[in-house]
C-alpha cells in the first residue's frame, strides 16, 4: 500500500508572531490620535495616555527574573531619559492629528525616525554606514522631499508648515532609539523596556500639574485615550518578547513598517484621500526603513 504523504505545517516562531503584534498595536496607535481629533488638547492626550501604560508595567513587573541591572547607572538613565524623549515627540505628534493632517502622510514621514538613530550613531559612536543604509538614507531624503511638495512650497517655501513641525516628533524619536540602544547595553530588554516606559508616565505627570484637564470627559473619549496608550506600550511589550527569541536585525524593520497597518486605516476607514506624489512617498519611507535596519559585519570582524 502506498502511504499517503501529509505535508507537515511548521508553526510559525514566536518571535515573529510577537514582531507582528507589535506592528499591529503600533499601526493602530499611529492613528488613534487623528480619531481623538480636537476632543483634547495634545498634551492631555498624552497625559491621560498613560494610563493605558499601567497593564504593560505590570506585566513587566511580573517577570523580576528577567529584570536584570548590570549595574551602571548610566543604562537607568538612557532608559527613563529614550522613554521622557519619545513622550516630548508624541505632542507635536498629536497636535498634527489633532489639527486634521493627513495621518497617512504624517505617520511613514514620522517613521523616518531610524535616519536620525544612525545618524546618531555615526557622529556618537562612530560606527559606519554600509551601501544598503547610506541607500536607505537617500530614500528618506527622496521621501521627505516628496513630502514636501504641497502647495505652501510651490509658493516658495523651501519646507511646509506641516512638515518642519512633523520633523520634530521624528527627530525626537530618533534620539530616543539611540537612548534606547544604549540602555540595553547595560540592563536587560524587560527592564529598559520598564523604564522607558517609566519615562513616559513621568513626563505625562509633570504635564498634568502644568496642563489642566477638561471639565467633562466623555466615555467614549476615555476609552479612546487609554486605547491611545495600551497601543503604544504593548508594541514596546510585544517588541521585547519579540527579542528574547530572534533577531534584533530582522525584528527591528518589521516592526518598524507599522505604517502598512497605519495608512490602509486612514485611507479606508478615515477616508483620507492620498494623492499619488504621496503614496511614492510613502513607498519610499517603507523602503527607507527596511534599509537603515540592515546591518552588516564591519570589515575585520567577520568570522574566517
Amino acid at each position: 500500500m502506498n502511504r499517503s504523504i501529509t505535508p507537515e505545517i511548521l508553526p510559525m516562531p514566536r518571535w515573529f508572531l510577537w514582531t507582528v503584534a507589535a506592528m499591529l498595536s503600533w499601526g493602530v496607535w499611529a492613528v488613534l490620535g487623528k480619531v481623538i481629533g480636537d476632543g483634547l488638547t495634545a498634551a492631555q492626550s498624552q497625559a491621560l495616555s498613560s494610563l493605558g501604560f499601567l497593564p504593560v508595567m505590570l506585566a513587566l513587573c511580573m517577570s523580576r527574573q528577567r529584570l536584570i541591572w548590570g549595574g551602571h547607572r548610566w543604562g537607568v538613565f538612557y532608559a527613563v531619559a529614550g522613554g521622557a524623549v519619545s513622550c516630548l515627540g508624541n505632542l507635536p505628534y498629536y497636535d498634527l492629528l489633532s489639527r486634521g493632517e493627513k495621518a497617512a502622510a504624517v505617520v511613514p514621514l514620522t517613521a523616518l525616525a531610524p535616519l536620525v538613530t544612525v545618524v546618531l550613531a555615526v557622529v556618537v559612536l562612530h560606527e559606519r554606514l554600509n551601501r544598503i543604509q547610506l541607500v536607505g538614507v537617500a530614500l528618506s531624503l527622496v521621501a521627505i522631499y516628496l513630502f514636501n511638495l504641497t502647495s505652501e512650497s510651490r509658493e516658495g517655501k523651501m519646507v511646509s508648515g506641516w512638515l518642519a513641525y512633523a520633523l520634530i516628533p521624528m527627530a525626537l524619536w530618533g534620539l530616543a532609539g539611540f537612548l534606547s540602544k544604549l540602555a540595553t547595553v547595560h540592563l536587560s530588554g524587560e527592564l529598559a523596556a520598564l523604564l522607558v516606559l517609566g519615562g513616559f508616565v513621568l513626563v505625562s505627570g509633570f504635564i498634568l500639574i502644568f496642563e489642566p484637564l477638561p471639565g467633562a470627559i466623555s466615555p467614549r473619549l476615555w476609552a479612546l485615550v487609554v486605547a491611545l496608550g495600551l497601543t503604544l506600550a504593548f508594541g514596546n511589550y510585544a517588541v521585547v518578547l519579540a527579542y528574547s527569541t530572534g533577531k534584533a536585525s530582522v525584528i527591528t524593520p518589521l516592526a518598524g513598517l507599522y505604517m502598512l497597518v497605519s495608512v490602509p486605516i486612514a485611507v479606508f476607514f478615515l477616508e483620507e484621500k492620498v494623492e499619488l506624489r504621496e503614496w511614492i512617498s510613502v513607498g519610499c519611507a517603507v523602503l527607507a526603513v527596511l534599509t537603515l535596519s540592515i546591518e552588516t559585519p564591519a570589515q575585520g570582524t567577520e568570522k574566517k
